[in-house]
């Protein structure tokens, strides 16, 4: 089962303990790939999370241009 398949399995099962923690696992294992940033809390912190949507919002375009 692929992740999606699993969430909307753990839906309609959700007292399936296995399930669950099946999903934290894999949800855990991709997490991995993310990059954090610090919370917007300061004026420098928003200035990171600017730039990072910016940069973000540019890579979706150019995918999206092909």
């Amino acid at each position: 089962m692929n992740i999606a398949q699993l969430r909307a399995y753990l839906l309609l099962h959700r007292n399936d303990d296995e399930a669950f923690y099946k999903l934290a696992d894999r949800l855990e294992a991709i997490s991995e790939n993310t990059d954090l940033y610090p919370v917007p809390d300061t004026p420098e912190n928003i200035a990171i999370m600017e730039v990072a949507i910016q940069e973000h919002l540019k890579k979706l375009e150019e995918k999206r241009k092909g």
